[in-house]
């Protein structure tokens, strides 16, 4: 599990605002239900970890990423601790509807200083330029999460969205409303998981 942190070469400074970022969600976990009780002991392979694996497919051309129901900021917080070092012109926007999470991740922002765009409301009321990156982390089914995306996207917007083992499952159901190009790569931390790249989505 070590490896793919080796691999992205992070700093020493990179690596220890990971740390204080998952002490930040194991000490607001005592209060508010950010993660369940259960991954706790787990919480840097089953969400640092698993967050950090989306940054391989980032590029340092991406400006813009929506990071879809953030919650405890997985993925957006990790993605946007690593982006301030390898990604300098990421601008990192998360969308939470839940005020108790929107609290959290604006403390984490101001305690690791990562200059966050953070929306407190629901992702169909809000207006915003198009994306080059939209991720988002089980928050919803593939056909709903397609729905939520689709005024966001370009061209050239690519969606990566994390699965369980039932992401074919999900990729046929979709299909059924949507059209779209996608590849599946294996999940670092969940061995029947994948991540979805997607994008050229449009409605059948």
């Amino acid at each position: 599990m070590e490896d793919i942190l080796e691999s992205f070469d992070v700093s020493r400074e990179t690596m220890e605002k990971l740390k204080l970022f998952q002490n930040m969600v194991l000490e607001w976990n005592k209060k508010f239900n950010l993660i369940s009780k259960a991954s706790e002991k787990d919480i840097w392979e089953r969400h640092i970890v698993d967050s950090l694996q989306l940054c391989r497919f980032l590029s340092k051309k991406d400006e813009f990423l929506y990071d879809f129901g953030s919650g405890a900021g997985f993925p957006g917080v990790v993605l946007a601790v690593v982006g301030k070092e390898k990604f300098p012109k990421l601008k990192i926007t998360l969308i939470e509807s839940v005020g108790k999470k929107v609290l959290f991740l604006k403390e984490v922002n101001k305690t690791l200083d990562l200059n966050l765009n953070i929306i407190n409301d629901r992702i169909e009321n809000l207006k915003l330029p198009k994306a080059d990156i939209i991720s988002s982390r089980a928050l919803a089914s593939l056909e709903k999460l397609l729905e939520y995306a689709k005024p966001f996207c370009a061209e050239k917007t690519m969606l990566i969205f994390p699965k369980g083992e039932k992401w074919q499952e999900e990729i046929d159901t979709a299909k059924e409303k949507w059209f779209f190009d996608y590849k599946s790569t294996q999940s670092i931390t969940n061995n029947k998981g994948c991540i979805l790249l997607i994008n050229k989505i449009r409605r059948k």
